[in-house]
């Protein structure tokens, strides 16, 4: 990767969500934990979910990948709350073609993982970018099938 590769693939707007994720921590009391890891580079997130109406009432992520796992987590983190399960693998799908088969950008309130465009030519960074929301997918589709109190 040459460096002029670097600069585009790790724009300002990418550090600059690296380095604000919201939700960062975990929950006292999740209804649901998964942790997801790429074996290629190592990264991990793990996200801790509630789900109260259909809905993301309460998460929280720990994110230990590269800058554009954690802008990518950084992305979910802003919308993710009162998202239904369906909407969430809904954006995990629209993201993993974004990034695999040039597909468009996720729908709001998902668009802000536009910034990651440029990373569609570097597939070795795709699963770091996909973990946050294949998690997040999951645990909500996991806490939906939880017997109802």
């Amino acid at each position: 990767m040459s460096d002029s590769d670097l600069i585009k693939l790790y724009s300002g707007q990418i550090l600059a969500l690296a380095a604000d994720i919201p939700h960062l921590g975990r929950l006292p009391d999740p209804a649901t934990r998964v942790r997801k890891r790429s074996p290629l580079c190592g990264s991990m997130v793990t996200v801790d979910l509630v789900m109260a109406d259909g809905r993301v009432a309460a998460f929280a992520q720990d994110v230990k990948a590269c800058a554009l796992g954690q802008a990518a987590a950084a992305v979910l983190g802003r919308a993710v709350i009162g998202c239904t399960a369906q909407e969430l693998a809904d954006a995990r799908d629209s993201l993993r073609a974004m990034l695999r088969a040039n597909g468009p950008v996720p729908a709001a309130p998902f668009d802000g993982f536009v910034v990651l465009t440029p990373a569609r030519d570097y597939k070795n960074r795709h699963a770091s970018i996909l973990l946050a929301v294949e998690a997040a997918a999951e645990a909500a589709a996991e806490a939906e099938a939880l017997p109802q109190t």
